[in-house]
């Protein structure tokens, strides 16, 4: 017995000294690949040993990188079915892809890791003999770990010999083409780029590799959620058609959230939330989930009868898809008082066909309107954060339609009560559809047309109407734009742009911007369909092309509500402004669209800066709602410091524009205490309506930034660490910027780079800070867009 194990330790080490290690060698040595459970019971030690020990150690090292559709070799780690699924070589985000791919959504598109293997990944895990041999040599995670330990990083400011960007080739070798991976990159072991784990981390992982890499089946829920379970899918389920269309209609809008049921559920850092998903199913309540899993949440389901229920989310929550949204008992009611108990007739369920179940107004027009808008108005930063943190998690294509930083300001829901909005809501349904409606493997070139004449001629409607509604300026004031009720901190939204990822936050967050939107009941639900609902992150280029261009319009339309309350002279002047020269097509639309709308708002303007007196008025409006959350104010500092890091809103130029998107800052205050702030790098830009171009359209020398308390955004460029003490000299630096080498000194004196020693521990006391600050907001952050300068 022992002469036999010598031999076989023999022929693998014989083996891994090979360049090329053939899937033959593996399958001769240590037997054929076949799918491995790994999931006891979470009561067994094995699964306790997983959970207490091992897991941490993943959501710390891997889960930061591995996770969303973003997760390099689509790897994520955030799961046990996603750690047990795999890698795969194809790219999600793919912008030049001609014809649409099959979507491979975790927990949705299979079932079964013999299903993934099926649609192309590969185990990172050894599905081979399970013996600690095997385990460690023919397992990737383990080998790359290995690798890692062998070729530790060099002590560098700035690594050498790594591809950081985020279009990047990726590898993602299987086992069998590892050690050919290992020859081309040897210094590219996990995690990738940045420092080896402690040796008590390795350590741990490689004996959980060697003992088989058992993880934990998911811990059972308890009565009181179960009871909540059943009170929330017996509301979803009842059989009228009234409460199936409403059932549909919340799901359209939540599919992305994570809910939770506040009542009971406190998150402390020891004791997280449990969070669940609602999802469409064949069964009904009583029987075990059985999902309906479609490319699109309005697609039809195949089912005569769709049931709506609540599973447990099975996930590390990650920033960058976290959407918390409370459910208890009043959140209950308000729904029933919205949408139930309301006397209306519905006659008969819509049609999921795409030309009716693409456009909300047609498929939910038998709901009240002014019910559906203030379902979204009442938890609108959730609204709008799904246009954020949906499928559209990254891309700049995507992204370079909006503003690095503006702020959201909504229409007063009573408007959505006037016989005429509604009105003109039905006779324009054919013009207010959407280019969602399409296939996702869209040819744009014989569509847009269609499309764009359908949006100009609703806008013309519109300004037809808003001339008879606001004569001489009647109503046309502050008062149009909704308040939260003086209690619904959602009035007020600011949204920042990080390049290829944005953020969305409560309140009217740094110096009034240059752009705001004020939103209506259409545009808010037309942004939900072409952006979230309708937008297929695995459909062709055409497809994300379209939705690209028309969300054009739907930001202009926004843009055009908040300058009606202008004096119009300002209103052209700020367009003007806003798109400096625009494009011949650009400019035609801008004159057709905004001169119809001719009525001068009822507002007393005194100075030569309507703009800024509007958001004077607004911020007066809103002032009961508006949260100090991201103020620099009671921040433990000194008056002092205080007051010198507000100076830092202030700077704007020279070279600003060297600063990344977004630095995470600790400051060490002279209590010992730790603060975290955000220093948010706003680009400023001529327009924002070129597709491929936006370098050209970019003004250099109007960027600015914007610091604020706590952590805002998911994917921070870089690790800034300080004394109290050094606040001073830190902002100096910033304040001479002016060419890459001011930027790198910063870095030099203050930073935490990739490759510092300290970068795990500063990452790791962020992330909890963070969870201590907002336990219910609070997910891991994400280093897929770390700078390495």
């Amino acid at each position: 017995m022992k002469l036999s194990k010598f031999c076989l330790i023999l022929m693998v080490t014989t083996f891994t000294g090979c360049a090329i290690y053939t899937g033959f060698n593996y399958d001769d040595i240590f037997g054929k690949q076949q799918v491995r459970p790994r999931t006891p019971s979470f009561q067994t030690p094995a699964a306790q040993h997983f959970i207490n020990d091992i897991k941490p150690i993943l959501d710390n090292r891997c889960v930061v990188c591995h996770a969303c559709y973003d997760a390099p070799c689509q790897l994520k780690f955030s799961s046990v079915e996603g750690i047990d699924r795999g890698a795969n070589k194809s790219l999600v985000y793919n912008g030049t892809r001609l014809t649409a791919t099959n979507p491979t959504r975790l927990f949705e598109d299979a079932q079964t890791t013999e299903e993934w293997r099926e649609i192309g990944f590969h185990p990172i895990l050894n599905e081979r003999a399970q013996i600690p041999e095997a385990n460690l040599e023919a397992g990737l995670v383990a080998r790359l770990l290995k690798q890692k330990k062998q070729h530790p990083m060099t002590q560098q400011d700035q690594l050498e010999g790594f591809d950081f960007a985020i279009d990047r080739e990726q590898q993602c070798p299987s086992i069998e083409e590892y050690d050919q991976y290992a020859a081309d990159y040897p210094t590219w072991g996990m995690p990738y780029g940045m420092p080896a784990l402690s040796d008590k981390e390795h350590n741990t992982l490689t004996q959980w590799l060697s003992d088989g890499a058992v993880m934990s089946a998911h811990q059972p829920l308890s009565k009181q959620q179960y009871a909540q379970i059943d009170k929330w899918e017996d509301f979803f389920n009842s059989d009228s058609l009234k409460q199936q269309l409403t059932s549909r209609y919340i799901y359209e809008h939540l599919f992305l959230s994570h809910l939770y049921f506040s009542q009971f559920q406190k998150a402390t850092p020891d004791s997280p939330i449990q969070f669940f998903m609602l999802v469409r199913s064949t069964t009904p309540p009583g029987q075990p989930v059985n999902r309906i899993a479609t490319r699109r949440p309005y697609s039809d389901p195949k089912t005569d009868r769709v049931y709506y229920r609540l599973v447990a989310y099975p996930a590390t929550i990650v920033n960058k898809t976290h959407q918390p949204y409370a459910l208890n008992d009043k959140k209950l009611a308000r729904i029933q008082s919205l949408f139930i108990k309301p006397q209306y007739e519905v006659k008969r369920l819509p049609s999921y066909h795409s030309s009716v179940a693409a456009n909300p107004l047609t498929a939910f027009e038998s709901l009240p309107v002014a019910a559906r808008y203030q379902f979204m108005l009442n938890n609108a930063q959730n609204t709008i954060m799904s246009f954020i943190k949906g499928p559209v998690c990254r891309g700049q294509l995507a992204l370079n339609v909006i503003n690095d930083r503006f702020w959201v300001f909504f229409v007063d829901p009573s408007s959505a009560n006037n016989p005429e909005v509604q009105q003109l809501y039905h006779e324009q349904t054919h013009n207010l559809r959407l280019p969602s409606e399409q296939q996702s493997n869209l040819v744009p070139t014989f569509e847009w047309l269609g499309y764009s004449e359908r949006q100009a001629r609703y806008l013309e409607a519109k300004s037809r109407q808003m001339n008879k509604w606001f004569k001489n300026g009647s109503n046309l004031t502050p008062e149009l734009v909704w308040d939260g009720d003086n209690k619904n901190s959602n009035a007020a939204l600011t949204i920042f742009r990080h390049i290829d990822s944005a953020s969305v936050v409560k309140g009217l967050v740094g110096k009034p911007p240059k752009t705001a939107w004020v939103i209506d009941y259409e545009l808010l639900e037309r942004i939900q369909y072409l952006l979230v609902d309708g937008f297929d992150i695995y459909g062709n280029f055409g497809h994300q092309l379209m939705t690209r261009m028309f969300m054009d319009f739907l930001r202009m339309e926004g843009e055009e509500n908040f300058l009606s309350l202008l004096p119009i002279e300002e209103r052209h002047k700020q367009m003007e402004n806003w798109y400096q020269d625009p494009t011949p097509q650009l400019s035609a639309f801008i004159q057709r669209d905004v001169t119809p709308f001719e009525q001068p708002p009822n507002i007393e303007y005194k100075t030569d800066n309507p703009k800024q007196e509007l958001y004077a008025l607004l911020k007066q409006r809103l002032a009961p709602v508006l949260t100090q959350r991201y103020a620099l104010v009671n921040t433990g500092l000194s008056q002092k410091n205080e007051f010198i890091l507000n100076k830092i809103d202030l700077l704007k130029g020279k070279g600003v524009y060297r600063i990344p998107p977004l630095i995470s800052i600790m400051v060490t205050l002279e209590n010992g205490k730790e603060q975290v702030f955000t220093l948010i790098h706003n680009n400023a830009h001529s327009n924002i309506s070129s597709l491929f171009d936006e370098e050209s359209n970019r003004i250099r020398e109007d960027d600015d930034l914007t610091l604020v308390k706590g952590v805002l955004g998911s994917y921070p460029s870089a690790f800034i660490q300080l004394k109290e003490s050094d606040i001073a000299d830190f902002y100096r630096q910033l304040s001479q910027l002016e060419d890459d080498d001011d930027y790198v000194a910063i870095l030099d004196k203050y930073g935490v780079r990739r490759g510092s020693a300290d970068f795990w521990a500063f990452s790791d006391k962020l992330n909890k800070w963070y969870q201590n600050d907002q336990p219910i907001e609070a997910g891991l952050l994400d280093y897929n867009r770390f700078e390495n300068r």
